[in-house]
């Protein structure tokens, strides 16, 4: 599973500071943006301003005479009985949005005998449960309690027999109680989207979803990691409708006597249940092979023609995992399908991944928003975590941990190492973000939930922690003993120890040093160190490990240092034991730069105190990224003109690295103190020219907020309204419409109504912050032929534009902004018209005192006139929301509205 952490913010052209952006979404890509956590942030802002919570003075909560809540072990689930084979038939009542289905399941006790059987089948109707003997059936005595089906058997099984039940149920996921996580926002497991074709723009599609333990919602089965099944299904469905699963398509009949159409889908190689997934929708598919095998695109028809845009490059992808790991890709096709409102990032189905909507990008919101470490990262998946399964959630590194490093050596093969680093420097700050506040074992077999174990620990952590095993072992090693972990345990499930016992079985070395303190152990190190030379003496480094070692081990840390000197450089390495430790090197000369863990591989918190010299050295020689990246940041203020750091910060200008580039532009300001028409031409220069976005952007923005007005200036802003990206589109725009409305209006005037949602999006934004009256008719027109989340912030954004907006066309908004509070399908949608109603009511006339369409404070009786007009809007506005304050039937949001009248 994907799930969207801090690295990834697929970019929204709205207000700043007034609507919802979606929360921050990884390098490994992972919390979905869907609308229902938009509005929770919402909600979580409303709750918190209407309700009190006791605190003391320092904002801490009051003592509870209650005890505290110890987690409790989660150790692999016993296994009592063997899944062997899966079959299911199943249909859709899409009014109720029921599934019904029959359930035919093959298994065996796993090594003692057992006189009954227990299916976990969530909030099911049991209509029937069968013994499947020959050609015929008898029924079975069972008892369903607690989403636990508990079936008498006929005899006493032995782990030489085999038994086959059939269950005839319904599927009914909305009338299970609501469930899920930070991580996978809902559990139901089966979804019918707009299921009565209701909501405007959003397509109909049922979708599921297992990880955890939600694949038990949509089917009976032994819902836990450490089952492994092989699976049939076959899935009628209206013939519009395109089906996906498992494994093979092998048939798609029409049924005559309805009309409908039953496609049959089988996997001939054993997976875990929560892998088992079904699609449904009106997908356009697009096809690609690799060694013969299928390999599909499922998105919707608007984005045909972006597909291999966005899914292009899975071919060679699968082509160089199976060649890295030295284990080919074992499943018999690869599908990935794209479906609206999921509850996460995605998640790596065998053979048939799902994603959310966020991946459907035009070839433009591609050149900004990087979406192929999602893609990689399902894949690797499909080797770790689908052919070898983590056998508890406890052991979820197994599967979250390698996937995101999948990330990194994809990166590092198709773009390069530094863009590889990159990302890995973004993976450790992700990381010590979450520690700052949680630090837990990576292997953790105490928790409240197991969804709690989907974090950046088992992500970001996890990932940074198998490179460093690779810097350590070497490349040839840890390839090696992937592969002989993968054939080894091929279809099966594993530990952390089977990992660990993999590598001590190429090397030769026993690794529970490493795995103990990184594994089993909470927290990281904490490094101070400090150089100095000596010249009778030599060169001394002085290692500190800073971190509590009351709950965080003292950590034994193979680091290599890189010695530099005029003629070479000489490498050496030395161990870490000590909390405070000293290594001192005979060298014949002082050196010009001493390269501690030049490898880069520490997941660590550093401070390195050495002279400026060095680091400057560090820029210009060290190979890495990664080097650069750490000398720019160590090298101090670089305001004083010629300095060597100046020099290294205005030739970083120029770093072959466009994320370096980057930093050096957030840093030119320094520089600019004392050459500021060259730091300007500079950067003007990078704005127009440079071949990555990101950089464009960057100079633009440094520019606008840095330098003052001027015909060059202007001249370039306009300019990039014209650019291939729409991040650097939004820039010169927004300058342009501040500085030079009038330009600005007429351009963004031609882009109106393209064919590109995010055009119009990006247009809308502006318009809420500079536009007016005569951009009434497009903003209604934008509101108006919205869906989903489009019109979640097309309808805040809407009621902004208003207040800007002369009385007239306040109320004629009002109105509109009525209609859908009281109309929408969707109760988000709802709650976002009121919201923005409710802006409206206590800000019309009171702010945007530079609107050109609301009269200036002039002299008394304009100044009357204002306030008369202002009044008579924001009491259109009161009076609207008193209607829908009482006419809302909605339970949960009438209690919002109660506390908010």
């Amino acid at each position: 599973m994907c799930l969207i952490f801090a690295n990834f913010t697929p970019k929204r052209w709205a207000l700043k500071g007034y609507h919802i952006e979606p929360g921050n979404a990884t390098n490994s890509q992972i919390m979905n943006h869907k609308t229902v956590q938009l509005v929770l942030v919402t909600l979580s802002v409303i709750l918190t301003a209407c309700g009190s919570t006791s605190k003391t003075s320092k904002g801490t909560p009051e003592p509870s005479d209650s005890l505290v809540e110890i987690p409790v072990y989660h150790g692999s689930a016993t296994k009592l009985f063997d899944l062997i084979h899966t079959k299911l038939e199943v249909s859709f009542d899409w009014e109720h949005c029921f599934m019904p289905g029959e359930a035919e399941i093959t298994l065996k006790p796993h090594f003692y005998p057992q006189n009954k059987l227990i299916l976990n089948a969530r909030g099911m109707q049991i209509n029937g449960v069968y013994k499947i003997a020959g050609s015929g059936q008898e029924e079975m005595p069972y008892e369903y309690k607690n989403d636990s089906l508990t079936i008498g058997l006929d005899k006493l099984y032995h782990s030489t027999d085999t038994l086959q039940v059939k269950i005839d149920y319904i599927a009914r996921p909305n009338q299970l109680a609501k469930g899920g996580s930070k991580a996978i926002t809902e559990d139901k497991g089966l979804y019918f989207i707009n299921p009565d074709g209701k909501t405007k723009g959003k397509p109909r599609e049922i979708w599921t979803q297992g990880e955890t333990q939600a694949s038990s919602a949509w089917f009976p089965t032994i819902d836990m990691p450490n089952q492994k099944s092989t699976e049939e299904i076959y899935i009628t469905v209206d013939t519009n409708f395109v089906t996906l699963s498992n494994g093979l398509l092998i048939s798609s009949v029409v049924n005559t006597q309805n009309g409908t159409r039953t496609d049959y889908w089988k996997m001939d190689l054993p997976h875990a249940p929560y892998l088992f997934m079904m699609a449904v929708g009106e997908f356009s598919v697009v096809k690609d092979f690799w060694r013969g095998k299928e390999v599909s695109y499922y998105v919707e028809p608007e984005f045909e023609k972006y597909a291999r845009n966005i899914f292009g490059n899975t071919p060679e992808m699968l082509e160089f995992f199976s060649n890295k790991l030295g284990v080919d890709y074992a499943w018999d096709k690869y599908a990935q399908v794209v479906v609206r409102d999921y509850v996460s990032g995605a998640m790596e189905n065998t053979t048939a991944t799902v994603f959310g909507e966020f991946m459907q990008q035009d070839s433009r919101q591609q050149l900004d928003n990087l979406t192929e470490d999602v893609i990689s990262h399902e894949l690797f998946h499909h080797w770790f975590g689908d052919l070898v399964t983590c056998e508890s959630w406890a052991n979820i590194t197994l599967n979250e941990s390698f996937a995101t490093y999948g990330e990194y050596l994809w990166n590092e093969h198709k773009y390069g190492k530094d863009f590889a680093d990159y990302y890995l420097a973004e993976d450790l700050k992700s990381y010590l973000k979450e520690a700052a506040t949680k630090q837990v074992d990576l292997v953790r077999f105490h928790y409240k939930s197991q969804e709690d174990v989907y974090d950046r620990h088992s992500y970001q952590k996890g990932g940074r922690i198998l490179h460093m095993l690779r810097c350590y072992v070497g490349d040839d090693a840890f390839f090696a003993s992937l592969k002989y972990y993968l054939n080894h345990n091929r279809f099966g499930t594993a530990e952390v120890q089977d990992l660990r016992l993999a590598f001590e079985q190429v090397t030769g070395e026993d690794l529970n040093w490493f795995f103990n303190e990184w594994y089993y152990d909470k927290g990281h190190p904490k490094l101070r160190i400090s150089h100095s030379w000596n010249d009778s003496t030599g060169y001394s480094i002085r290692v500190e490990q800073l971190q509590n070692t009351t709950t965080t081990p003292v950590y034994t840390l193979p680091v290599d240092i890189d010695f530099y000197s005029s003629a070479n450089v000489e490498r050496k390495r030395i161990v870490i034991t000590q909390k405070d430790q000293t290594f001192t090197f005979a060298l014949n000369q002082q050196p010009l730069l001493v390269n501690f863990d030049s490898k880069k591989m520490l997941l660590c918190v550093k401070e390195e105190i050495k002279p400026a010299a060095q680091w400057v050295y560090q820029y210009y020689h060290a190979p890495r990224y990664l080097d650069r990246y750490e000398a720019m940041a160590y090298m101090g203020a670089a305001d004083k003109p010629g300095s060597p750091q100046a020099e290294v910060l205005y030739d970083a200008l120029n770093d072959p690295s466009p994320k370096i580039r980057e930093i050096a532009i957030q840093r030119s300001a320094e520089i600019a103190k004392n050459n500021k028409e060259k730091i300007k031409n500079k950067l003007m220069q990078l704005a127009a020219n440079d071949y990555d976005s990101g950089v464009r952007n960057a100079a633009l923005e440094q520019l606008a907020e840095n330098f003052d007005m001027e015909p060059a200036i202007d001249s370039l802003m306009l300019g990039a309204m014209k650019d291939s990206s729409y991040n650097v589109m939004f820039i010169g725009a927004e300058y342009t419409m501040k500085h030079h409305p009038e330009i600005g209006a007429a351009e963004l005037k031609k882009m109106e109504h393209s064919e590109s949602k995010e055009m119009d999006n990006l247009i809308g934004g502006l318009y809420a912050i500079y536009g007016g009256d005569r951009q009434f008719d497009f903003m209604s027109e934008r509101l108006d032929s919205g869906a989903g989340d489009d019109r979640y912030y097309a309808l805040q954004e809407y009621g902004k534009f208003l207040e800007r907006c002369d009385s007239d066309k306040a109320i004629q908004g009002i109105a509109r902004l009525s209609k859908y509070a009281g109309s929408e399908q969707e109760w988000t949608n709802r709650l976002s018209a009121t919201l923005a109603l409710e802006s409206i009511e206590k800000g019309y006339g009171k702010a945007d005192k530079d609107s050109s369409a609301i009269p200036m404070p002039g002299d008394k009786d304009v100044e009357m006139r204002r306030e008369v007009l202002s009044s008579k809007v924001r009491n259109a506005a009161h009076d609207a929301l008193k209607i829908i304050y009482s006419s809302e039937a909605d339970p949960e949001l009438r209690k919002i509205y109660d506390l908010r009248k």
